[in-house]
C-alpha cells in the first residue's frame, strides 16, 4: 500500500500478543504499550531532516548531526495519550498538541470535543498519534484540521489498523504517511477492528469496557 509502512520486529510481535490477549491486565497492557510505542516512534521518526552541527568531543572537533524539523505530536484523545511518552523519550523537544474526538456509536462518525492546535502550523511536522485506525474517520478529521492550519508534512502513527481505515485515510490524504505495527483482518458490523484488542483507551487507563 502506498505511503503505508508496517513495522517488523520480534519484540513487537511479542508485545502485540500481550496487548491483544484478553487475559492481560492493565499493568501488562500498559507496559507492552510503552515498548510498542518506542518501537513505533523509532521507525516513524527515522526520516526526520537533520543539519550539520559542529561540536567538540573530549578528544577532537567533530561534525555531528541534529534534527532540524519543528515537530508536534498530536495525540487524538484519549487513547492517543498512551503513545505520547514513548515519542517524547525519542524526541524530547517535540511539542504536544491535543485533539479530542469520540466516535458516535450509531453513525461511527467522529464528534469533536477538544481542539488545542496552534493557529499557524506552517513550519511544523505533525505526527498524529492514534493507536487504533478503524474507520479512519477521526484521523481524516484530524488531518483536515492540521492542513487547514498550514501543516504541510503530516504522518500517522498507529498500533493496529483495519484495511478499510487505511483505504479511507490514503484515499482522502494520499500525501500522508502511515506507520502501523500490524494490519488486521477487517471491521465488524459495529466498526470495531477484528481481531483487534478491544478498546485501547479503556484497557490502557483501566476503565470499564
Amino acid at each position: 500500500m502506498a505511503n503505508v509502512s508496517q513495522i517488523e520486529h520480534s519484540l513487537l510481535s511479542h508485545h502485540m500478543t500481550r496487548i491483544r490477549d484478553v487475559k492481560s491486565d492493565t499493568l501488562v497492557f500498559r507496559q507492552s504499550i510503552q515498548v510498542i510505542g518506542e518501537l513505533l516512534a523509532y521507525e516513524t521518526l527515522r526520516t526526520l531532516d537533520t543539519k550539520s552541527e559542529p561540536i567538540h568531543t573530549p578528544l577532537a572537533a567533530h561534525d555531528g548531526r541534529s534534527v532540524c524539523e519543528r515537530v508536534a505530536l498530536v495525540p487524538i484523545l484519549r487513547a492517543g495519550l498512551a503513545l505520547v511518552d514513548p515519542f517524547i523519550r525519542m524526541l524530547p523537544h517535540a511539542s504536544v498538541l491535543h485533539l479530542g474526538m469520540y466516535r458516535d456509536e450509531k453513525t461511527t462518525t467522529p464528534v469533536w470535543y477538544y481542539n488545542k492546535l496552534d493557529e499557524d502550523l506552517t513550519d511544523i511536522t505533525a505526527f498524529v498519534l492514534d493507536p487504533m485506525l478503524a474507520t479512519g474517520g477521526s484521523l481524516i478529521a484530524a488531518i483536515d484540521e492540521l492542513k487547514s492550519r498550514g501543516a504541510g508534512r503530516i504522518r500517522v502513527a498507529s498500533i493496529i489498523a483495519a484495511p478499510e481505515g487505511i483505504d479511507a485515510v490514503t484515499g482522502a490524504h494520499p500525501d500522508v504517511e502511515i506507520n502501523v505495527c500490524e494490519v488486521d483482518s477487517h471491521l465488524n458490523d459495529a466498526a470495531f477492528i477484528v481481531p483487534g484488542l478491544g478498546d485501547a483507551g479503556d484497557r490502557y487507563f483501566g476503565t470499564a469496557q
